[in-house]
């Protein structure tokens, strides 16, 4: 693990359901970091600060909304433009809040999906933000039962919506969205278990015990992507782990995630990623600064 990454052990006890931090702050001063909870926040006039979840850098709006799974790198950080008066509100959950065996029943599929899909960071629409802001800044007025309440009724709102994007890639959590499909899950995990070595397209339609063609499409209909596409969308996460959590050459990294040559990881890293290998792991590290 990289020593500039803090592992935190939040205040949420073992009685709590979860745990709200409101804050009102002229900069974002805490380090990029990981936990076992799941954290919702809430960011509020901080337009142009850089968000960094999982392998995903990016710039915000003055309106953020993000639902961070467990022990997925995540942090906010000012490195441009002039103090403001930021507001966030911090919602951190066990991850066992919803019990297994209850999350499991039909009536929580939305929420049950939408955890699965924070392993990966999940931003929602400016619009899904701007319409519970009054609910997420009131939830700190709000005590015992009636705030878990009010907690659960956010995040199935949260859920039935259809505009929210996944923020980190696939490999970088060791993560994919279960599908509904065993077929396609057992797929996912032979990728993620492989991604170093070759893997055809004749192997993998092996082990879903299909023909190539009816694999290939298969995999399209389930995922949106190509079968290549998606391996190497895997094979990047991993790679883009490796980038923030060691000092292993780029080229070590390109051959150890299961790129064939230095040229073709540079070029599907900066078609899927809109920068190189070397500027991902220099503005990955620049992004942060400490006050």
């Amino acid at each position: 693990m990289n020593e500039r990454i803090l592992r935190e052990v939040t205040p949420l006890t073992d009685s709590d359901c979860f745990t709200l931090f409101w804050r009102v702050k002229s900069r974002f001063d805490f380090p990029l970091h990981y936990h076992d909870e799941y954290e919702l926040n809430l960011i509020l006039d901080a337009k142009g600060s850089k968000r960094i979840v999982g392998d995903h850098v990016a710039r915000i709006d003055d309106v953020e909304l993000v639902l961070v799974g467990s022990n997925l790198y995540h942090g906010w950080f000012n490195d441009v433009g002039e103090n403001k008066e930021i507001t966030e509100v911090t919602i951190q959950f066990h991850r066992d809040l919803f019990h297994k065996d209850f999350i499991s029943k039909n009536q929580l599929s939305f929420i049950r999906n939408m955890f699965e899909k924070a392993q990966q960071g999940l931003l929602f629409s400016r619009e899904t933000a701007l319409t519970l802001k009054d609910r997420l800044l009131g939830l700190k007025d709000k005590v015992g039962f009636d705030s878990v309440l009010e907690l659960m009724a956010i995040l199935h709102q949260l859920s039935l919506s259809n505009n929210a994007r996944t923020l980190s890639s696939v490999g970088f959590a060791d993560h994919h969205e279960q599908s509904n499909s065993r077929r396609i899950a057992k797929v996912f995990e032979y990728m993620n278990l492989h991604y170093s070595k070759p893997i055809t397209l004749l192997e993998m339609a092996a082990c879903a015990n299909m023909h190539e063609a009816s694999f290939s499409r298969f995999v399209k209909k389930c995922t949106g992507k190509t079968f290549i596409d998606s391996l190497n969308e895997i094979r990047l996460g991993h790679a883009t782990r490796l980038l923030i959590d060691t000092n292993q050459t780029i080229a070590e990294i390109a051959y150890g995630c299961g790129f064939n040559n230095i040229s073709n990881f540079n070029r599907i890293f900066k078609r899927k990623k809109n920068c190189t290998p070397k500027e991902f792991r220099e503005n990955f590290f620049g992004a942060r600064v400490y006050i």
